[in-house]
């Protein structure tokens, strides 16, 4: 693969699909910015990135036509994806014992729509685009340490992460005849305005780094894994977390 790919991020208006999105922009590559509600932010994010030809795209990947309706989007404003960020996540807390069932019920179904599903539908379509045009491209997923260190007031957040990294590593054997690499990043805490309120002194201490992660590392690692020197990655979980948890 060239560079001047298109690139697909979604869950890209702040966080750490804001960073993923501008590394690959200051690398030549054409960004198809995904956003779910945050147009303010988007936009912004989107004025920020480095070159020209990137887009913003609106859509809701929560649901199959929305999660296609994305790529597609994609597709028409800049052509065949070379490579898929899957960053679109839904998270609230939701500790088995301090939650009604009903409210358990709504974010177990929220998240898996995003998290799971919507991961699942947008990569189908991206790599069936992908396959149409002989695009040997690479998919990346950012799932979480939670996936193996486990989310006692998040456990479907916990769940979906996992569940993502085993699709990543199923889809990586299925996609490999046609030259496509799927890998998926696992970041421990990172300093985006998501979580500031959870990020404490104990928090950081859980690296021996004393700190935790920016944003920008873990764009590092994910344009990495999308790299054409990376195929071999295929099918790997990397750890990105500051040494906070070993397996």
């Amino acid at each position: 693969m060239s560079r001047n790919r298109t690139v697909l991020v979604t869950g890209a208006s702040r966080g750490i699909g804001r960073a993923i999105a501008a590394a690959f922009a200051a690398d030549g590559d054409r960004v198809a910015l995904h956003y779910a509600s945050r147009r303010e932010a988007a936009e912004d994010a989107l004025q920020a990135l480095e070159g020209s030809g990137h887009v913003l795209i609106q859509g809701d990947v929560s649901t199959p036509d929305g999660a296609a309706a994305v790529v597609a989007s994609a597709v028409e404003a800049l052509g065949p994806i070379d490579v898929l960020v899957n960053n679109a996540a839904a998270n609230v807390p939701h500790p088995l014992d301090r939650t009604s069932f009903e409210d358990w019920q709504d974010a177990w179904r929220r998240i898996v729509d995003v998290n799971l599903l919507g991961a699942a539908h947008v990569t189908y379509c991206a790599a069936r685009n992908m396959i149409d045009h002989k695009v040997e491209g690479r998919i990346v997923n950012i799932g979480s340490r939670g996936a193996f260190k486990g989310e006692p007031d998040h456990p479907a957040y916990g769940a979906t992460k996992a569940a993502l990294h085993a699709m990543g590593q199923s889809l990586a054997v299925s996609l490999a005849p046609h030259g496509i690499a799927v890998a998926s990043v696992a970041p421990g805490f990172v300093a985006t305005e998501r979580v500031t309120d959870r990020i404490t002194d104990a928090v950081e201490q859980q690296s021996p780094f004393g700190r935790v992660a920016t944003p920008e590392e873990i764009a590092a690692a994910v344009k990495y894994l999308a790299s054409p020197e990376a195929v071999w990655s295929s099918g790997a979980v990397l750890d990105v977390n500051g040494a906070s948890y070993l397996r």
